[in-house]
């Protein structure tokens, strides 16, 4: 039985704003967290203005693939993020999910995906914060 706590990014393609947190989160929790991404109309490819952005960060997405949202991998996690899906995002009893409001960097310039990138990162930090000291793993210490 796993304790780590999972974590699903659910955008509509898959290509921007759901990989860009997914890359954070992996990056951010060192592992300490399981995390899916998906999207409910799957672009072709990662968005290259993310990953250029992420780069920036450096944090490579390069070798991610947009992925079709399943049943399945909503079950399989803890908290749903999803990011303008809408109606097209699964709702199972006993998940925590979150609405993220972001703005869509598809077919945008690096100026413009930079401050959506610095979003997704503050949102990020304050869900690994959440879910790391949730966890039965977090010292006793840790103040609120």
């Amino acid at each position: 039985m796993s304790s780590k706590p999972s974590v699903l990014f659910v955008c509509v393609h898959n290509a921007g704003r759901s990989q860009m947190a997914a890359g954070y989160l992996n990056h951010l929790s060192g592992g300490a967290i399981e995390v899916r991404s998906a999207g409910s109309e799957p672009a072709d490819k990662i968005n290259p203005v993310a990953i250029q952005a992420m780069a920036e960060e450096g944090i490579d997405i390069t070798a991610e693939k947009p992925k079709i949202l399943t049943t399945e991998a909503v079950k399989a996690s803890d908290v749903v993020i999803t990011m303008g899906c809408g109606d097209a995002c699964p709702f199972y009893p006993g998940k925590r999910y979150e609405d993220w409001t972001l703005d869509d960097p598809a077919g945008q310039v690096i100026d413009v995906v930079r401050p959506i990138r610095d979003q997704i990162r503050g949102r990020v930090e304050q869900l690994v914060h959440q879910l790391l000291d949730e966890s039965p793993r977090a010292t006793p210490t840790s103040t609120r």
